[in-house]
Formats: structure tokens, C-alpha cells, sequence
């Protein structure tokens, strides 16, 4: 349940008035806007946002990311041109250190960047001068390789909820309690919506999906099959589709209430690798793996990296190594964030997944 105590740009006014006049709106429709309006209107990133990403943490995290593009497009023959294409770039900071990894290996490829934020859209700019935009995915180029990079991304699309009732399955909806947001169920039986293992659940169970997603690893998907190229994607998330809501909301490093904030607060959900796995291997791309981020980066050589650092600044060596336990350790972001490797027809290799 929240209360009505803030509603950046109105935004919680025009979901009440929607509701009072239609009814409850979805969980879609309620995450998308929010996100949208929340991603427009500021800088959500470091001590003076809301929450600190991986590339902000520590330029192995973006390093170790562009050795891997490095390597993969070595081993598969060195094509040109080639593009590097980053989802969500938040400041610019991963391209930035991912880009410098490549070009000691002779990879300098064009920069595009698929972002919706104008206040980050500057700030990528002062970072990685140079840089295409776009807004989504339908005006990358069409023929040349790409290498893909989302970092953080896919956690913010929209997600559908459904949750078992005494009536059978029906999307969870959001609806009004005075002037509280509160969940509901909806009216319309979603059973078909369930996978058949599913179905049986206990009432109250609640099931993820999003179509979101699917729709962005459909089109990925299909662009490093048609194109050549390969990809990888970070995110917090499970291996396989698991039981319960993981709708979270964070404002000011804290965790608050979903509802509470909407347009003011990043919401967030964990991804479901193995559906996003099945639908890049129907169109043909080789799924090289999905590991937890921890494994991947010390695969990768991070701790090489880390001694070499702090050999480098030892009056840096402490926060480096915090850094690295940030990005490592399980109880940290070791476990709970896992890396997706892609690659396109005829692109060979992918470290780190063994």
C-alpha cells in the first residue's frame, strides 16, 4: 500500500484519475511510465542519485568487458567495420573504459549508444565523444557486425505479473484504496498465460514475465543472426523462471515502496535468463552461456587486474580491492548479478563461460 505523499510531475494524479475513471491500469503500464518519466528527468546515477552500477564501482568491470569484445571479435576473423552498441549507457563510463580495453588490441569500432534520457544523453556525450544515439534498436546499422553491451538494462523494463487466486490465474493489477495504490487481482482468467507446470500452484503465488524483454532479445536476437556480432548482458536475475515478486524500487540508496513514488524512484525487476536464452537460440544465435558475474570476471582476470592496480596507485590498493569485492564476492554482487553471452552465426569463442 502507498500513500499519495509525492507524485513527481503528477504522475501519481493522472494514475488515480486513469483509475477512478477506467479502472485498474497494469503492472506494465504503471512500471513502464514511471520509468519513463523517472529516466527524463535526471541523473539516477553515483552518491547524488539513486543507486551505483558496476561500471561506476570500477573501470575492471568496463575493461574486462571490452577485452572480452576484443577477444571474441579476434578469434572470429577481425571484421570491419564493426560497431559497438551499448544499451542503456548510463554516463558513458562502461563505453568508456570498455572502448580503451579494445583499442590496445586494435578494435576501434563505431559508438552507438540506444538510450531515452536527455539528461544522460550530455554526459555520454562528454564521455565518449563521437557517439550515435538511438532511440531503440530499429536504426542501428543493418549490415555490419555488431557487439552489444547492456549493463542494468533489461532490469528496467516493464514486467506483467500473474498470481493465483481462488478463481485460477489472473493478472495482478494495480487499483486504489482511498488514495493508496494497492495491488489487485484482475478479472479476466489468465490460466492459458501460465506455464502448464505452473498451473497448480498454491493461491497467492505470483509468476514474472515480461514481454519487454522478450521483445528486445527478440530483436537482438535476430540482429547478430542476420548481422554477425556478439553480446553480452549483466543483470541481477535468476538462471530459471521462479516463484514470487521482484518488484523493487530504490530512491536516494534506499529500497522504498513500488507503489509509493511513482516517476520519482527506479523500479526494477530481477531478469529471467533462461527464457531470454530459448528465444535467442529460436532465431538461430549461439547462447554461449549464463554465469554469475563473480565467476565471470575472476575467469576473466580481475584479480590479476586488481593486484596490477594496486601495484600501479598503492595508495588506491584499499579501495581498489573494496571495489573488487564489490563486483566479486557473493554476498555482494558476486551471485545475484549474472552475465548472458551471445554470439552470431559464424563468430567463434566467448571467454569466460567454461
Amino acid at each position: 500500500m502507498a500513500g499519495s505523499s509525492e507524485e513527481t510531475g503528477d504522475l501519481g494524479a493522472i494514475f488515480r484519475r486513469l483509475i477512478r475513471n477506467t479502472g485498474p491500469i497494469s503492472l506494465t503500464q504503471y512500471m513502464g511510465e514511471s520509468n519513463a518519466r523517472y529516466y527524463a528527468s535526471r541523473d539516477p546515477l553515483g552518491r547524488a542519485g539513486d543507486f551505483v552500477t558496476a561500471p561506476e564501482i570500477s573501470q575492471m568491470f568496463g575493461e574486462l568487458i571490452g577485452l572480452w569484445l576484443a577477444d571474441i571479435w579476434i578469434q572470429s576473423g577481425r571484421e570491419y567495420p564493426v560497431h559497438y552498441v551499448e544499451l542503456g549507457a548510463g554516463r558513458g563510463t562502461l563505453a568508456k573504459d570498455a572502448l580503451r580495453a579494445m583499442r590496445r588490441y586494435g578494435l576501434e569500432p563505431a559508438v552507438h549508444f540506444v538510450e531515452g534520457s536527455s539528461s544522460l544523453k550530455e554526459l555520454q556525450q562528454e564521455a565518449v565523444p563521437g557517439a550515435l544515439w538511438h532511440d531503440d534498436l530499429s536504426t542501428l546499422p543493418a549490415d555490419d557486425p555488431l557487439l552489444v553491451v547492456g549493463n542494468e538494462f533489461l532490469d528496467a523494463l516493464p514486467i506483467r505479473q500473474m498470481v493465483k487466486t481462488a478463481s485460477g490465474w489472473r493478472e495482478r493489477e494495480i487499483g486504489l484504496e482511498g488514495d493508496d495504490f494497492v495491488f489487485v487481482a484482475g478479472q479476466r482468467p489468465m490460466d492459458v498465460a501460465v506455464p502448464e507446470d505452473w498451473r497448480a500452484s498454491e493461491d497467492q503465488t505470483i509468476l514474472e514475465t515480461s514481454p519487454a524483454q522478450a521483445a528486445v532479445m527478440y530483436e537482438l536476437a535476430g540482429r547478430l543472426a542476420e548481422q554477425g556480432g556478439a553480446a553480452l548482458l549483466v543483470d541481477y536475475g535468476h538462471l530459471s523462471l521462479q516463484a514470487g515478486s521482484t518488484l523493487q524500487a530504490v530512491k536516494d540508496h534506499r529500497k522504498v515502496d513500488p507503489l509509493a513514488h511513482p516517476g520519482s524512484a527506479d523500479l526494477t525487476a530481477l531478469v529471467e535468463f533462461g527464457t531470454l536464452a530459448r528465444i535467442a537460440q529460436s532465431r538461430d544465435v549461439r547462447w554461449i552461456g549464463t554465469v554469475e558475474q563473480g565467476a565471470w570476471l575472476q575467469a576473466l582476470g580481475i584479480d590479476a587486474r586488481t593486484r596490477a592496480l594496486c601495484k600501479a596507485a598503492p595508495h588506491l590498493a584499499d579501495d581498489i580491492r573494496t571495489a573488487r569485492g564489490r563486483l566479486v564476492e557473493p554476498d555482494q554482487m558476486g551471485s545475484l548479478f549474472k552475465v548472458m553471452g551471445l554470439a552470431g552465426r559464424g563468430w567463434h569463442g566467448g571467454a569466460g563461460f567454461a
